[in-house]
């Protein structure tokens, strides 16, 4: 596999953050090419039969959906990031899919019409959090000692707080011993930092204060040169 990867991206998508972690976790060389999903160009359309991103094009031929970009990346490329287990392989698999799930309810938070059903909302994010507490070895990583592909879809949820963090205090991660420390290391990992755009809590911020919500509305009572500040350490 060479350089003639190419990673075509929005700057703001978890699911081509999750590949853009495992291609560099695996110092693998590859392009990356964002794309404006309100105009889709022609090209993309004919790559993508689901239209959405991440898809990585290869000179074997293209492939779409991030799960299945990093199960490719993992069977391919050194080092391994699954486990040789096939059941703990399939537990990892499990845990991705949660963190799917988990990628969805925090868009039901940020489209969240009203207080109401913003602090309903929370509450269902916190009741994730705490199932994904009781699921935490002593880490540093998900699984204990070596990073996996769980901490590569994991880690764009938690990059989400870069803004969230700023807009009010959720009540998310108090008192979660486990997912506090490892929220922090996948903060600090190269290949995590690497995988957004330097401005990626800007334009987060701008995407917010875009929505008819009611982060929004909280979002547009602070201070609009918040973001500027450096990302949030507990982020």
């Amino acid at each position: 596999m060479t350089a003639s990867l190419e990673l075509i991206s929005h700057p703001l998508c978890p699911y081509v953050q999750r590949a853009a972690i495992v291609l560099a976790e695996k110092r693998v060389p590859f392009e990356r090419r964002d794309i404006d999903l309100a105009d889709k160009p022609d090209w993309f359309i004919a790559l993508s039969p689901l239209g959405r991103v991440p898809v990585l094009r290869t000179e074997q031929g293209v492939l779409f959906e991030s799960a299945v970009i990093a199960e490719f990346l993992d069977e391919t490329q050194a080092p391994a990031l699954h486990p040789q287990d096939a059941f703990a392989r399939a537990r990892h698999r499990s845990w991705i899919e949660f963190a799917s799930a988990l990628l969805t309810d925090i868009a039901r938070l940020y489209n969240a019409a009203d207080a109401q059903a913003l602090d309903t909302q929370r509450q269902v994010l916190r009741q994730r959090f705490e199932q994904l507490e009781n699921a935490l070895t002593l880490g540093p990583w998900f699984a204990g000692a070596h990073f996996s592909l769980v901490d590569a879809a994991f880690a764009p949820v938690f990059r989400y707080w870069l803004a969230f963090d700023r807009i009010a205090d959720f009540d998310l991660f108090n008192g979660l011993e486990k997912l506090t420390p490892w929220r922090q290391a996948l903060s600090q990992r190269p290949s995590v930092i690497a995988a957004a755009p330097a401005d990626y809590a800007e334009r987060l911020w701008q995407f917010l204060a875009r929505r008819d919500s009611q982060l929004a509305r909280l979002l547009g009572q602070l201070d609009t040169r918040e973001p500027a500040l450096a990302p949030h350490p507990s982020t």
